[in-house]
Order: structure tokens, then sequence, then C-alpha cells
């Protein structure tokens, strides 16, 4: 495995430069922004430290909030961070062959997806399309925060985050290095009003 800019190569360093670099983007001082130049993505082979799974919402640019720039992360981006058979094999991947060790899973305040589902098992009307997928994806997390509770939105959407961190840590190919140390997946939970990221159950 190559071990490239993994920011010592543990997972415990990993997840600390992640979160330092949202800390620059809540202070309003980052060091990368915007302002990384083309000639950054062609800088060479890739090597970078983290994969973060997380939603399309387009109020949650993943390498901007956490203020990284080319090759520093692998982001992949799904309505409600659904995992499917190409996203755990595109992190496996990363793991494998990159040597990331570090898998984040963020999730984020009054995400649609979660709505979707909610309205969809409350209603009883289940979308048609492929949004049905992300709906049966998503209402189990539903279920479990209790579909009458009036906060079921932002519960279920925590839940949510640890069913993914779950399935992913018992994943065939994560499960060896996870139960090793050597690989860590965290849940984590991104706040719209202020732009901070917070650890669910911090390892």
């Amino acid at each position: 495995m190559t071990q490239g800019r993994q920011a010592g190569g543990t997972p415990r360093a990993a997840l600390a430069e992640l979160l330092a670099g949202n800390r620059r983007f809540v202070s309003g001082q980052p060091v990368h922004g915007h302002d990384v130049t083309a000639a950054a993505a062609a800088s060479g082979d890739q090597q970078p430290y983290a994969v973060v799974l997380g939603c399309i919402d387009s109020r949650v640019p993943l390498e901007a909030i956490f203020d990284q720039t080319f090759g520093a992360i692998c982001v992949i981006r799904t309505g409600g961070h659904v995992l499917d058979r190409a996203v755990r094999g595109s992190i496996e991947f990363v793991v494998g062959q990159l040597g990331v060790p570090l898998v984040m899973v963020l999730g984020h305040e009054r995400c649609g997806a979660v709505g979707a589902a909610v309205d969809a098992l409350r209603t009883g009307q289940r979308p048609g399309g492929s949004l049905a997928h992300l709906v049966d994806e998503i209402a189990p997390a539903v279920v479990e925060a209790g579909l009458d509770d009036p906060a079921v939105h932002p519960l279920a959407i925590r839940r949510h985050v640890r069913r993914t961190v779950h399935t992913l840590r018992h994943d065939a190919a994560l499960a060896e290095p996870v139960a090793a140390g050597r690989v860590a997946v965290v849940g984590s939970l991104y706040d719209l009003a202020t732009g901070e990221v917070a650890l669910l159950d911090p390892p």
C-alpha cells in the first residue's frame, strides 16, 4: 500500500487533520479555500489520507468544509450518503489500493433525503424511480428513531449515519483492517448554521 501524505499514516492523525481543516473553515481562515490552482490537480500521483462519504446537498461541499486541497481526500457523495455496491467498492479501493487509514461518513442537519424517507413512511406513499432506493435505505433509521417522535427528522439523520458506519465497519474488505486498528470508520454531522463538523461517538 502507498503511504503517501497520510497525515502520519494513522487513523487518529488523519482524523485530526480533517477536523483541523474544518476549524480553519469555520474560523474563516482557510489555507486552501477555492484558491487552489489548476497546477495542483496535475501535480503527480494522488496521495490522499482520508475518504469522506457525504450527501449531495449543494450546501455541503466536502473539500471546502474541511479546507483540503487537491489530492488530500477522496470524496464520495450520494443522496443521504446512501451506500450501494459502487460506493462500497470505491471505499474498498481507496483503503486497499491507496492505503487510506480513515473513512468518514458525514451527515448533515436538515437532510432532504432523510426528510423524503420520513414523508414516505408517514404518508405511505413510496416515491417512484430510483428515489425509492434512497428512501428504502434510509427508512430503517427513521423507524428506529420513532416515526411518531416530533424530532424524528434530526434523530433519523444521526441514526442513519451510525447505521452507515456500522455497515462499513463490517464490510468484508474493511472489517480486518478496522479490527486491527489500521483503518477507522467514523460518523460525523455537519451543522449548516455554523459550518462545524461534530463527531458522533468519537473514537
